[in-house]
């Protein structure tokens, strides 16, 4: 452990949703927005809106504003201003330095064709001490001995060893840009944020950044994951697989679909207006977000 840090329990409630700029809103990206947003309002907490943006070359211009407007047209309103990962880099060069003075990250030279099958380092880079002249991305060492469970919110008790967690995983990449899983887990520890509701997919993903958190001393918030939308073929639907812009115009029935997918109580016939479908589904918010 790096440094230490700690919140009270009794602290506000602090959630957010955390697109990234890739495309539009679509189906499941609702859910997701749509789950996090109720479960911060039922619980009189704030919900901020904070863009992953810390891969340029993947980004879709227009995505921001595009993310923006359907949140707004489907009356899901964020508090303060919005939040952009592109702004703190030096956060996360923080990080990376405590986890290389203590021995937790070393250079690899991998590249797709010498990786393993779990895409973790094939060539022993962690005892070769390769300088940082060679192209490289920096990985952390993971060691499964000292993996945590954690209990979800929806989802009950998670065993980090089923956990999919690898023996170690990227944390900056070999053309300087910083990974998701560093960047989410130093933005979403505490005193960032106190409660993360997001997609299943990223329950793997939570092990990595509970292993960062564990690492650097903070404090990891309090995850809840809902089950993510998938197509007839039963892939998740994504921007990079062409998932629909969700038409705003429709806003009322997508919101209605989205509770139906959470297991929320449906709301009544009498509920017309997004604010009316918003104003039961936070009053009447329930753990059935945990279909499974």
């Amino acid at each position: 452990m790096i440094t230490s840090a700690a919140a009270s329990s009794s602290e506000l409630y602090r959630g957010r949703f955390a697109p990234s700029p890739t495309g539009p809103l679509h189906a499941g990206s609702l859910v997701a927005a749509l789950a996090s947003f109720l479960d911060a309002r039922h619980h009189g907490g704030v919900w901020r809106l904070r863009f992953d943006d810390i891969d340029p070359p993947r980004a879709v211009p227009g995505s921001e504003q595009g993310i923006m407007a359907a949140l707004r047209g489907h009356g899901l309103h964020w508090d303060g201003p919005i939040l952009y990962q592109s702004e703190h880099s030096e956060r996360y060069e923080s990080a990376l330095q405590a986890l290389w003075q203590h021995g937790y990250l070393f250079r690899c030279i991998c590249t797709r064709t010498t990786l393993t099958s779990a895409g973790t380092c094939g060539q022993n880079c962690r005892n070769a001490d390769y300088p940082a002249t060679l192209a490289h991305s920096l990985r952390v060492r993971v060691a499964p001995e000292r993996l945590k469970s954690f209990t979800d919110r929806f989802m009950g008790e998670q065993a980090a060893a089923t956990g999919g967690v690898p023996t170690d995983f990227i944390v900056k990449r070999r053309d300087d840009l910083f990974t998701y899983q560093l960047a989410a887990a130093v933005d979403d520890a505490l005193p960032h944020f106190t409660h993360v509701v997001r997609g299943d997919d990223l329950l793997t993903s939570t092990h990595r950044q509970r292993w960062l958190h564990q690492l650097l001393g903070q404090t990891s918030p309090h995850y809840a994951h809902v089950g993510v939308v998938c197509d007839h073929a039963g892939k998740k639907l994504s921007k990079q697989t062409g998932a629909e812009a969700l038409n705003v115009n429709d806003a009322e029935e997508n919101l209605r679909n989205a509770l139906r997918h959470l297991g929320q109580p449906p709301p009544p016939a009498s509920a017309k207006t997004v604010i009316d479908l918003l104003d039961f589904a936070i009053e009447h918010c329930s753990k059935a977000q945990n279909h499974r």
